[in-house]
């Protein structure tokens, strides 16, 4: 299945999604506000923790050639599941989509997405990105774990991915080692240090960052402010609209508000249109 991740002619309504996580009548919600023929591009977390995990993800594979979807910390976990090289979690709804007739053609095109999206100055990842990497090496790195994703090992290397002790990037590593850190930085990324170690504990707001730790966006010198940043995975930030940043997990399946933004490169063009959501589980608990 080929990626989509470049657009010489970029349309005229083009809008990213924020994570949907299982919340499908949200989705169809938003679906009928945006205008007709509009591109999509979603940041990831298509599936679990919601209640229509199985729903979300046939209704996103529906959409075609018109929408994209960068992989998700959640998205990755399935393909995992599904492989039975990860344990399922006390909070997944991912049972309908295991059991599901189309389970293998769902995670067939699941394992065929991109980690990252790059269109018109725009960079579309899950999470976010290390202050040491620029916008070309996020798309070389995203394609190298990409290939092991779509490979016929792909079992074999979920089962080697996860681990916490990847925690900063080397420009020497290699491998397992070198792909993790990637897929740590890309789908889990939240505070960091100046020089890019990544902290994995901390899920709370800005203002619980912890000693010695910024946002990864707010890191001096981050080699990507050059272009916009178009992320979800943090709910707990809330809907930020900068110039170089645009985050937009606004807690769907926490009971908060499912977003898409146009992609405009003019500031003035860009339009925020949301749907509420039903709570279907407690962040606190």
């Amino acid at each position: 299945m080929p990626q989509t991740s470049q657009s010489p002619n970029p349309p005229s309504h083009r809008y990213a999604i924020g994570d949907l996580q299982g919340c499908a009548c949200s989705l169809t919600t938003l679906l009928e506000r945006l205008p007709a023929g509009a591109q999509l591009r979603f940041v990831g977390d298509l599936v679990n923790r919601g209640p229509a995990s199985l729903e979300t993800l046939r209704a996103v594979c529906a959409l075609g050639t018109s929408a994209e979807s960068v992989l998700g910390n959640h998205d990755i976990h399935l393909l995992a599941v599904a492989a039975g090289v990860r344990k399922r979690g006390r909070s997944d709804t991912l049972d309908d989509i295991l059991a599901a007739p189309d389970r293998n053609e769902l995670l067939e095109w699941l394992r065929y997405r991109p980690l990252a999206i790059s269109e018109d100055n725009f960079l579309l990842v899950h999470a976010g990105v290390l202050p040491q990497w620029s916008a070309s090496q996020v798309m070389d790195l995203a394609n190298e774990v990409e290939e092991q994703l779509r490979g016929s090992n792909w079992q074999g290397f979920l089962a080697d991915l996860f681990g916490n002790t990847a925690d900063r990037w080397d420009n020497k590593l290699r491998g397992i080692e070198r792909h993790r850190v990637v897929v740590n930085a890309l789908t889990r990324l939240r505070f960091c240090s100046w020089d890019g170690v990544m902290d994995f504990k901390t899920k709370e707001g800005l203002a619980a960052a912890p000693a010695g730790l910024l946002p990864w966006f707010d890191i001096p010198g981050r080699r990507t402010a050059n272009v916009t940043m178009v992320t979800g995975h943090w709910s707990t930030l809330g809907l930020i609209t900068r110039p170089d940043l645009l985050a937009i997990d606004t807690g769907c399946v926490w009971g908060g508000k499912l977003t898409a933004i146009r992609l405009a490169t003019d500031l003035s063009k860009r339009r925020v249109i949301q749907a509420d959501c039903q709570q279907y589980q407690d962040p606190l608990a």
